[in-house]
């Protein structure tokens, strides 16, 4: 009997800890099928600047290691939809995905299947491997002097700030503009915009909400925007009957319908609370717009469309997703009032 093992990947630099995964892998069944994302989606969860290897020779280059049987590319930023055409038995992960972050996971489980996070072999890394070719590079950038003390800082932070938004400006129109058709299809179809967000973005979500729902720039009809609590009797309950990973998605199990759309935004793409909001929202049939930075990786790999600002800063980051949002405003307004 066929047993079909599914992991997905980058797969973009090849080393010892993706050779390892896959063998383990391949010894969970009879089948392994690899699923790489494509160039555009690894663009849109990695940045710009990835994949360094295109998808055909990342497709040839798995082919021609003995555990993979097949490799699918798929162009979505998530494999859902290639998981439930190809109905694994088992769904694979490493172990830096907790299996309730694992897309299809709930899938898999339903139809009686097994899904495994399987802890990785030693300390590799694509970026890591990435950073040390790039530290080995003569000609790095010069750190900016600090011989004016706060004036050199404000001088450097508004620089940041400027690099940031040119970037937007050259590179994310598309992105912005996506994000605003998601918003306003959502509501042309009577549904709820949901809005989360950790720590400092937890502002920038009641930020987001109270424009939504109140008048922008121009009158319209109040829009069905809803900023999941911040509010600390409610954060106190939630946390004391359940935990703070989840703040939001009891939230979203009591609140979300399936067609409604989740704005989930972590500066790192990393925090807990945020990740379990999304997977909560998938399982639901909700769409998810991710709004991170530079190394948000995993809240974009779990998003329907992701904006990642090209920064590491919180504070550029956070800039970047206020502005952007009001953009968003401009357009609802501008399509609203027609």
């Amino acid at each position: 009997m066929e047993i079909l093992v599914f992991t997905n990947g980058c797969f973009d630099i090849i080393h010892p800890g993706h050779i390892d995964l896959l063998r383990r892998a391949r010894e969970l069944g009879t089948k392994l099928v690899v699923g790489i994302n494509s160039d555009r989606s690894v663009k849109a969860i990695k940045g710009e600047n990835k994949p360094y290897i295109n998808q055909n020779d990342r497709t040839e280059i798995l082919k021609g290691i003995r555990y993979v049987d097949d490799v699918i590319v798929f162009d979505e930023q998530t494999p859902e939809k290639l998981i439930k055409k190809i109905k694994p038995d088992v769904l694979v992960k490493g172990g830096d995905w907790a299996i309730n972050e694992i897309v299809g996971s709930d899938y898999v489980l339903k139809k009686g299947g097994k899904v495994f996070s399987l802890p990785l072999k030693g300390n590799y890394s694509s970026s890591r491997i990435a950073k040390k070719i790039k530290d080995n590079n003569p000609e790095k950038e010069k750190k900016a002097g600090s011989k004016n003390g706060s004036l050199d800082l404000i001088e450097n932070s508004l620089r940041q700030h400027l690099e940031v938004f040119q970037k937007l400006l050259n590179k994310d129109i598309e992105k912005i503009e996506l994000g605003a058709k998601l918003i306003f299809e959502t509501l042309v179809k009577g549904n709820k915009i949901l809005i989360c967000g950790n720590g400092g973005s937890a502002a920038d979500a009641q930020h987001i909400a109270a424009e939504f729902v109140g008048r922008f720039e121009t009158e319209r009809k109040a829009l069905p925007a809803l900023a999941l609590t911040t509010d600390t009797s409610a954060l106190t309950a939630l946390t004391n009957d359940y935990n703070f990973e989840r703040v939001f998605s009891r939230q979203i199990e009591a609140l979300g319908q399936r067609g409604d759309l989740l704005i989930a935004i972590s500066t790192s793409g990393n925090s807990p609370n945020v990740i379990s909001a999304v997977m909560t929202a998938r399982q639901i049939g909700c769409k998810i717009l991710g709004m991170t930075g530079a190394n948000g990786k995993k809240l974009a790999s779990l998003s329907d469309d992701c904006l990642k600002i090209s920064a590491t800063r919180t504070a550029r980051i956070q800039e970047a997703h206020i502005t952007i949002a009001h953009i968003w405003c401009e357009i609802i307004d501008a399509k609203y009032n027609k």
